[in-house]
């Protein structure tokens, strides 16, 4: 058996390869092995990619797209107007600038393996959803908060709604555990994301799914979500292509959080 130094990694590793090898059938060459030889049942192609690992846990393999390397912002713009983004960089740190607002991927992504690393502020006030809120956007569908939110909240010692908590799909689906560290602490997201799949007439073929890991503990488990994720009223899905990843710039008044190493691995 495979073994990782980081769980949620070996975890991640055994969901997609369940999803990228479901579809893989035995060769119709192999049945010319009767049922009790051990052959009939061997596949030797397709044979996966060899992808190195990183050194260390969370550090980004072979062929992953780095989204931010510690040093700019080359890979992201404004959602607002598509100009380069602007947020500040500081020591490997890429920290919200609220009067900014939200940020997007140049890059346009379907299905994909994402990581990435936030920081609450150690002196982080308020209370509620005004206390560290911030999102990722697994799928950006224009200005504003159009898209799919994966909430990103301090929970640490702080109630809210359950469906808006950090590790909910917002307002979709309440997480499976609540592994929150202390404000001032690095916690990491590894996200497994399948896009919705649309008919030639733009209706839904097949809804968009995904699998959640915050510091390493299991959140959501092949969620199937219901359209978009919506402050007020019902989720719906409108037919989109590839899209962008945004990270959000709330507008509550607490003190803007962080993010480090961010990387995805297309599937």
């Amino acid at each position: 058996m495979l073994q990782f130094a980081c769980p949620s990694i070996q975890r991640i590793f055994f969901l997609s390869s369940i999803s990228l090898l479901s579809g893989v059938t035995i060769a119709r060459a192999q049945q010319q092995y009767d049922s009790t030889d051990h052959r009939a049942t061997e596949v030797y192609t397709p044979v996966p990619p060899i992808v190195t690992p990183g050194a260390q846990c969370g550090e980004a393999p072979s062929d992953a797209v780095i989204l931010f390397n510690g040093q700019n912002e080359d890979e992201w713009v404004k959602v607002s107007d598509g100009t380069p983004a602007t947020w500040k960089v500081a020591d490997g740190i890429l920290t919200v600038d609220k009067a900014t607002g939200n940020i997007q991927t140049k890059r346009t992504f379907t299905n994909y393996q994402l990581h990435l690393e936030y920081r609450i502020p150690a002196d982080i006030t308020g209370e509620d959803q005004a206390r560290g809120n911030s999102g990722v956007f697994l799928a950006s569908l224009g200005k504003g908060d159009a898209g799919y939110e994966l909430q990103i909240l301090d929970n640490y010692n702080n109630k809210t709604y359950t469906n808006g908590q950090v590790g909910s799909i917002y307002k979709q689906s309440v997480p499976l555990a609540n592994p929150s560290r202390k404000p001032g602490e690095w916690s990491t997201y590894d996200i497994i994301w399948t896009a919705p799949v649309f008919n030639a007439d733009a209706s839904l073929a097949s809804p968009a799914r995904v699998t959640v890991f915050l510091n390493g503990v299991l959140v959501q488990n092949n969620f199937t979500l219901i359209g978009v994720t919506r402050y007020i009223g019902k989720p719906y899905y409108t037919a989109h292509g590839p899209s962008p990843i945004k990270l959000q710039a709330h507008g509550d008044k607490s003190e803007p959080i962080s993010f480090r190493n961010i990387w995805v691995r297309p599937l």
